[in-house]
């Protein structure tokens, strides 16, 4: 019989442990192979391992074939991170437009998607993450770097949504995980 590795995500790792303690508190001796892959699906929310396995082939089979990622330029990303300080804060404007634009997908990070803002709560949002006291350079150059639009008479601001790039995803991940870059 083939292996196959078949991931098993589970949403409560407490709600886990719980059921299997159940379930082997029922057992007498020791639980053979079949058993105890029958009790981490049925732990995992499955009927049996049958069913996980059987659910787990579908959703491979149905996903959609994911694009390559594209490469990270990592000694870029922790450039620009030495950008931000212990506590995620945008400490000063870079001097190059490059850094600049990669910065800003932090803050783009830090705004609700699909939520209307006005002028103040960008303005605000922008104050609370940045440290160098210039909330309206930020906020032109996020509308001028397309990650903000705003109506006409300047009343609503929104977030757009769009990926970003691999560096962006990097540096907000490496930003909100480990601050003190």
């Amino acid at each position: 019989m083939s292996r196959d590795t078949l991931p098993l995500t589970v949403p409560d790792v407490s709600a886990l442990a719980r059921v299997l303690g159940r379930e082997l508190a029922q057992i007498e001796g020791k639980p053979g192979h079949v058993q105890l892959l029958n009790m981490l699906a049925r732990a995992g929310g499955y009927r049996n391992f049958q069913h996980f396995r059987s659910a787990s082939k579908a959703g491979e089979r149905l996903a959609e074939p994911r694009p390559a990622p594209e490469p990270v330029d990592h000694a870029l990303v922790e450039r620009v991170a030495g950008h931000f300080d212990d506590e995620g804060q945008f400490l000063r404007w870079p001097s190059r437009y490059r850094h600049q634009s990669l910065a800003l997908w932090v803050l783009w990070s830090r705004l609700k998607a699909g939520t209307v803002y006005s002028e103040f709560d960008v303005s605000k949002i922008i104050r609370n993450n940045h440290r160098f006291g210039d909330h309206a350079l930020i906020r032109r150059a996020m509308i001028d770097a397309g990650l903000l639009t705003r109506t006409l008479d300047g009343r609503e601001y929104r977030r757009v949504e769009r990926r970003p790039p691999g560096e962006a995803l990097a540096l907000i991940h490496r930003i909100s995980t480990h601050p003190s870059a």
